[in-house]
Parts: C-alpha cells; structure tokens; sequence
C-alpha cells in the first residue's frame, strides 16, 4: 500500500524500516501511551521479523514521522491505531490526515466499521478521532495494567462510513 496526500505518505512498512521503528518502540516517551513508559525493549531483527501488512510507515517530506497500523477483526470491521513519533510533527493536522487515508482505503477496500480504542487520558486523540466522526461507544474504567504497575483506562471507538469526515477531501 502506497498512499499520498499532499507532502505526506502512508505506506507498507518493510524490514528497511525495522530500526526506525525498533528505535520508536524503545523510546518510552513515544509508547507511555500505550502503557509502555520504559519502551519495549526490543530489536531490529524482531521488529523485522514481526512486520505484517498492516503495518504501515507515516512519512512527511519523504522523512519517517510515526506509524500506523490495522488488522481486520473480522469480514466487516478493521481495528486501527497511530502514532505521531515526532513530537515537533504532532498538534499541526498531519494526524487527522493520515487518519483520513487510511480510513478513506479501509472503507474503499470493503470494510463497513472502524473500531480503535486509546487511553482516557489522551485528551489530544479522543478529539482527533470524535473530529474525523468516530463515536465514543464506552470508557472502561482501570481496564488495563501498564508496565509500571499503574491501572489505566481506555475509551473505545467505532467509525461507520456514513459518520466519516475526510480531511483529505477539499
């Protein structure tokens, strides 16, 4: 998958990108959102090792800014997530416009329902993804043990076509 918009691009992750993405998911200041706040502790080899098609690379300018990814739950409905790695990429739209590539493909491709959860305390997320039409369905309160010990909680939701705002579309 090779998708453009503007000077952005979302494409298939290959085993080219295993040691910037390796280098992402040791930094814990990017993973402490995803309960990860001393990173993975992983390798390039089995970051390699692991990449599926789903596993798409964020690109701004030609240069590597974060990461997105979807896996099929079942025929009909496609669970997504994101990352902005880049902080001084993040709070300018990029975000929001990724998301509307991947979405806009997801739907095109067949898909009827797009479902993501993201922690309760990220406050930026839930407005990007309640921008682009997704429905808050539920938060699950302590839900989740971080690597640190700490109980955490989520907010899930879910996306039907009909609910989608596009960013990309002018």
């Amino acid at each position: 998958m090779r998708l453009e918009f503007e000077n952005l691009c979302l494409r298939t992750a290959t085993p080219k990108d295993a040691a910037q993405l390796a280098a992402w998911w040791n930094d814990g200041a990017v993973m402490a959102h995803a309960g990860f706040p001393n990173g993975l502790g992983t390798t390039e080899q089995r970051v390699a090792a692991a990449l599926r098609e789903g596993n798409l690379m964020i690109e701004e300018n030609s240069c590597p800014i974060g990461e997105a990814n979807y896996r099929m739950k079942d025929e009909n409905t496609a669970e997504i997530g994101i990352k902005i790695c880049v902080p001084s990429c993040q709070n300018r739209g990029a975000g929001r416009k990724i998301l509307s590539m991947l979405i806009r493909y997801l739907f095109d491709s067949g898909v009827n329902k797009i479902v993501l959860d993201t922690n309760l305390t990220n406050e930026r997320a839930q407005h990007v993804y309640e921008s682009l039409g997704f429905e808050k369905l539920r938060v699950n309160i302590d839900s989740w043990v971080d690597q640190l010990g700490r109980r955490q909680s989520s907010v899930d939701y879910a996306l039907v076509e009909r609910n989608f705002v596009d960013f990309t579309r002018k």
